[in-house]
């Protein structure tokens, strides 16, 4: 291949996989049979919206009502259930009205009546009902700490579900005596639907105490209100009966896109979907796997893909940082260890099509990516700065999608050509 063909097979490959995660192809197969009585729609997440979309089409005979909860942009035209944007990933006035919409609409409901929720990843910044005595300036301070300290999504929505209303399974609480069925579109290591958005409908084993221990771990700064909360006697609620579905996953995509590698031919190696840590270390490992698959042939000879997902962190230890997503700080990291080596392209991408807070959903390096930069800045600099944004920006390699309506969590791809 030469640059340009291996480009186009990278985004080929990111395409597949976010294309196997649309709400329109996947939600339909999980379906419950119909109600008797009320079907209630709620949700929230970034894929929400069009999860709605793709429910009124498959039930366009269903009297329904309801509303969700997306990210700004993110919506799709819905003709009977409310679409509502609000912020990400620190929650506005939106977030909390979203939330006393939802509850409100799960009141007063009968043992006939079926609450159909639809949750994907984003959800627990989009979804914000405050616990008593917390308010909203606290919740998003909350969030502003976490999201810069280190913690992994697990950890932090941990957190969020102990200083909520609704979150933990607390709305499926309040949607009893009435059937819940949530279908879930997973962008969590281990797809455990008590962690993606918080758990809405799911109630876990966590305590106050562990979050409590979370953001004493991080050092956390957080505001006196959040603290008593947390020290406050816990009573677990009880666990009523849910129906959890998930309908789409990031090995899910994962597959698809090593299908897009093994029909062209080139072998592929899915190392995971829940790879985890510092984005500039799993940028370094990656690139002594890939350097190992040229010179050795271990674990695999090229041609190969490398494929894997999860969400790596990127922990911010100054106050003023430069603009970059944990994926493209992946990749400057990677392109900095690999220095330019023959045959290694690679891709990295949030699935939703934005990498942390940019118009971006990551970047592509190549075997010039840093001979390209031609002096205009230093790459190992940028990369302490949190800066990569603005690199790849500067060298025309931002990969740019708009939102995808869908969100598997993160999409690596490494291509290895032989030297």
């Amino acid at each position: 291949m030469d640059d340009n063909s291996a480009r186009q097979f990278l985004r080929q490959v990111f395409d597949a996989a976010v294309a196997s995660a649309s709400p329109f192809k996947v939600l339909l197969s999980h379906l419950p049979e119909k109600p008797k009585g009320r079907c209630i729609v709620v949700g929230a997440g970034k894929a929400s919206a069009a999860m709605a979309a793709a429910l009124e089409q498959a039930w366009p005979d269903v009297a329904m009502t309801g509303v969700v909860v997306t990210r700004y942009g993110h919506a799709v035209p819905t003709s009977k259930i409310r679409i509502i944007e609000a912020a990400h990933p620190v929650p506005d006035q939106n977030s909390l009205l979203a939330a006393e919409e939802i509850l409100a609409a799960v009141t007063c409901l009968s043992k006939d009546d079926l609450v159909i929720a639809l949750i994907s990843g984003g959800g627990s910044a989009l979804l914000v009902a405050p616990a008593q005595g917390l308010s909203l300036a606290d919740k998003q301070n909350v969030n502003r700490v976490l999201l810069k300290s280190g913690a992994s999504i697990s950890e932090m929505n941990t957190v969020r579900k102990h200083l909520s209303r609704i979150k933990g399974g607390k709305l499926a609480k309040a949607a009893s005596p009435a059937r819940v069925v949530t279908l879930v579109i997973s962008d969590v290591p281990g797809d455990d639907p008590a962690i993606i958005a918080s758990g809405p409908t799911v109630h876990d084993g966590t305590t106050p105490q562990d979050a409590l221990a979370i953001l004493n771990r991080y050092k956390a700064d957080i505001p006196e209100a959040v603290v008593a909360i947390l020290q406050q006697p816990f009573v677990s609620p009880q666990q009523g009966e849910h129906d959890i579905r998930m309908i789409a996953s990031p090995l899910m995509a994962l597959k698809a896109a090593a299908d897009v590698a093994h029909a062209g031919g080139i072998t592929q190696v899915i190392l995971g979907d829940a790879l985890e840590g510092e984005a500039r270390e799993l940028g370094k490992v990656m690139a002594g796997i890939a350097m190992s698959i040229q010179v050795h042939g271990l674990p695999t000879s090229a041609p190969c893909l490398l494929l894997s997902g999860g969400e790596a962190t990127v922990t911010i230890e100054k106050a003023q940082a430069g603009r970059g997503g944990r994926n493209t700080e992946f990749l400057l990291s990677l392109a900095i260890a690999l220095q330019a080596r023959a045959g290694i392209w690679a891709l990295a991408g949030d699935t939703d099509g934005i990498d942390g807070t940019e118009d971006a959903a990551g970047a592509i390096i190549s075997p010039t990516t840093l001979s390209r930069l031609h002096g205009s800045l230093d790459a190992r600099d940028v990369l302490v700065r949190h800066d990569s944004y603005t690199l790849f920006k500067a060298l025309d390699d931002l990969l740019i999608t708009g939102p995808t309506l869908t969100n598997v969590n993160d999409f690596r791809a490494i291509l290895v050509l032989p030297r």
